[in-house]
């Protein structure tokens, strides 16, 4: 088919990325051959110390997107520079290739990762790639490969070699008919994107592999995600960090959605220390695999004024996409997060005010240097 044969020449056009073992082995689900794809014998992750070996040996696909480069970073910090691998099709950006080990990894070439996951001895695997809700509308076969058949593949990896395997979720796994103020954990879904279909998909497929193999599975569903050292990534959620590179650049914002739209949203260091802390938890500890998280919830009109308090001259106009306003009127306004705050210790440190304020310092930052520059 015309679709399968083109996916690979696609997927490398365009975004992957805006996530110790207690199972038991079981016999591969798949006939595996030898790959023509190696990975080089003297690469330097390879090689870890003995203050290091106690760790875990973490893998990040689509490790390029909003957070991958951030969460590689925090658990680098600490589990040791070596055992952290990111991998993406893409190639990196200098800053991010020597600041620790990074690796090619296409999840829709099975060999190719298993190789990966045998080779690097790999125990914890955080899996972002995937295609967001707008691009994800833009080209759902496209989507339903990377965020579907994708995912089986990790699955089944993960089960073969007892890994504990991370696969984020979102707000967008939530449809119309889900409550919304507040959303809890277990409710009905029945989302109507492809993104939010194959984000439902993976916490069930998850849930199964848990119960059915022993695969250690754990899922957070995410709030909007916002951070200061990535660009907009095709979501729906992209206004709140669009807004503030259009106040430090232009002093004018237009906003796609409608000015009373309330969606949950959470600053990027909340995000991955809540990543982090699930994978951390004891096995006991976790009543469920697939957790609500939350840390605020505004809407576009509440951000302009929190960010008119740092930049009065910034004009705000609404011109709605009409897709992403009914993406978002789908999504729930408020999460419940009270099971992941009881089971497993969440907290986050970041509200509004404490957000724009980080965001502005950031940004500040990078400007002047890049002026100085």
């Amino acid at each position: 088919m015309p679709i399968v044969k083109n996916v690979g020449r696609a997927v490398s056009q365009l975004l992957q990325s805006s996530g110790c073992g207690c199972g038991i082995s079981i016999v591969p689900v798949r006939c595996i051959g030898v790959s023509p794809r190696q990975v080089a014998s003297d690469a330097s992750f390879h090689s870890v110390s003995f203050s290091e070996s106690d760790h875990p040996r973490v893998l990040i696909t689509g490790g390029l997107g909003q957070l991958g480069v951030g969460l590689a970073k925090l658990l680098r910090k600490r589990f040791g520079k070596n055992n952290v691998i990111l991998s993406d099709i893409r190639k990196p950006a200098d800053n991010v290739f020597y600041s620790g080990p990074f690796i090619y990894a296409d999840i829709l070439d099975y060999k190719n990762l298993r190789e990966i996951v045998v080779n690097n001895r790999i125990t914890w695997l955080f899996h972002y790639s995937a295609l967001l809700s707008a691009v994800g509308e833009a080209n759902v076969p496209l989507a339903r490969a990377v965020n579907i058949t994708g995912l089986h593949n990790v699955l089944d990896i993960a089960a073969e070699h007892n890994l504990r395997l991370f696969v984020p979720s979102t707000i967008g796994a939530f449809g119309p008919t889900s409550p919304r103020d507040p959303t809890p954990d277990l409710c009905i879904q029945r989302p109507r994107t492809i993104y939010g279909v194959s984000k439902v998909h993976a916490e069930l497929m998850g849930e199964y592999y848990h119960y059915r193999y022993g695969l250690d599975f754990r899922c957070l569903r995410y709030p909007g995600i916002i951070s200061a050292d990535s660009q907009p990534g095709g979501g729906t959620t992209d206004y709140a960090v669009q807004i503030f590179h259009d106040a430090m650049k232009t002093g004018k914002f237009q906003c796609n959605l409608k000015p009373d739209t309330r969606l949950p949203m959470m600053y990027i260091d909340d995000c991955l220390k809540a990543t982090l802390g699930v994978m951390e938890a004891p096995a006991e500890a976790l009543s469920m695999r697939t957790y609500n998280i939350s840390a605020m919830s505004f809407t576009p009109e509440e951000l302009a004024q929190e960010v008119q308090k740092h930049v009065p001259e910034l004009q705000v106009t609404y011109n709605v996409d009409e897709v992403r306003q009914a993406i978002a009127d789908s999504w729930p306004m408020n999460f419940d997060d009270r099971n992941a705050r009881r089971d497993w210790g969440w907290k986050h440190d970041y509200d509004l005010p404490e957000l724009v304020t980080t965001m502005f310092s950031f940004l500040g930052s990078d400007s002047r240097i890049a002026q100085a520059n």
